[in-house]
């Protein structure tokens, strides 16, 4: 099979400058240089059926520019009460009730699979509590627990906001 020359080609964002290899499916990968500066090595796949048309960048682009048109994303920027950060944590995130919940309890959910309650509490890139229960009472006291425990160890206060 005759392996196509993509150099100096323009794919997208991204300007071939050289062979790179050869991925593990067997197909060939080109060093780019996206429009940005970055560079990165790509498929001859992915190039060449417009799958891949930048560093990552274009992608971040359009998420960026999706989500300062939204109205509702626009009139909460700058708003400093959606971040309020204790100790480097979103408290709000910690406290808020999802709309997604059906528990009626942050940090209570049901697993559908193992036909039982689990109770979570997320903080500093860990689990405090990830534990399951067959009871749904005992998981909403597990996590109260857990929230108890965790603001008297970080001096935080995890109380619901009082809707207003």
């Amino acid at each position: 099979m005759r392996l196509l020359d993509l150099s100096g080609q323009q794919f997208g964002r991204l300007t071939v400058i050289r062979r790179d290899g050869t991925a593990k499916n067997g197909n060939a990968t080109w060093l780019c240089k996206c429009s940005c500066g970055q560079l990165v090595t790509v498929d001859s796949y992915r190039l060449r059926h417009g799958i891949t048309v930048s560093c990552g960048c274009y992608r971040r682009d359009i998420s960026k520019a999706r989500l300062t048109q939204d109205p509702r994303t626009r009139k909460q920027i700058g708003n400093a009460t959606n971040l309020p950060l204790v100790n480097g944590s979103n408290v709000a995130a910690l406290t808020k009730l999802s709309s997604r919940n059906i528990s009626g309890v942050i940090g209570v959910s049901f697993d559908k699979r193992s036909g039982k309650w689990a109770a979570r509490l997320f903080y500093h890139g860990h689990y405090v509590l990830n534990q399951t229960f067959s009871d749904f009472y005992d998981a909403v006291a597990a996590r109260k627990a857990a929230e108890q425990k965790l603001a008297q160890h970080n001096d935080i206060d995890l109380k619901v906001p009082a809707e207003g």
